[in-house]
């Protein structure tokens, strides 16, 4: 029997978003945990399942890192923002969460992935916010560190990424790159419509030969 073979996915962008949408969604998030969470996911370009697992003792407020354990357990150093450090002890005395540094409604249990999805897809909609995704947040965080001068080499450690081809995806979506990128059609010279350089003789001018 002959097989067809499976259609070609298309391939999509990554999606990513300005600065000052990344502001709005933060800003319009009702709980502390849930702001919290997608700030440090922002900060430090984690997936949400990482950030989901996260405690106390993953903060090396002396070395200024966050350990991070990503897809196979595999640990990762990340730099940790001032900002972040000083919001999440704010957040620490105001939440004082136990086991798990964000905390679902059951103390025991870190926040579930759906009730994030859902309060971002709550906020995008009442801020009028293109559709915004936790994950999208880690995008984000990549090509802004990409568009501010950090080479494709550090982002690719910094994100976990085994093959470098995965992060130089964010190369394609940078504004800076893409503002450099100068249409032909602006070198074109300018140039005045004249006469037709080529005329044929009309049939009535014709001579025939004797």
């Amino acid at each position: 029997m002959q097989r067809l073979p499976y259609g070609k996915r298309p391939k999509r962008l990554v999606p990513v978003r300005s600065r000052q949408e990344v502001a709005r969604l933060l800003a319009g998030v009702r709980s502390v945990v849930i702001a919290m969470l997608l700030k440090t996911i922002y900060a430090a370009g984690l997936r949400l399942a990482e950030a989901l697992h996260l405690t106390a003792e993953h903060i090396d407020s002396r070395r200024m890192l966050l350990r991070v354990f990503g897809k196979g357990q595999k640990e990762r150093l990340v730099p940790l923002s001032p900002r972040l450090l000083a919001e999440l002890r704010s957040y620490w005395f105001k939440v004082r969460p136990t086991q798990w540094l964000f905390p679902g409604k059951n103390k025991d249990r870190p926040l579930h992935a759906a009730t994030v999805q859902r309060a971002c897809q709550r906020v995008c909609r009442e801020q009028g916010l293109p559709a915004m995704t936790p994950h999208t947040l880690r995008h984000c965080y990549a090509t802004h560190l990409l568009e501010s001068g950090t080479d494709l080499r550090t982002i690719q450690a910094l994100l976990g990424h085994y093959r470098v081809g995965t992060t130089a995806l964010y190369t394609h979506v940078t504004l800076t790159g893409l503002r450099q990128v100068q249409s032909p059609l602006d070198n074109l010279p300018e140039v005045t419509a004249g006469p037709t350089l080529c005329t044929l003789p009309s049939p009535e001018k014709e001579t025939l030969p004797s």
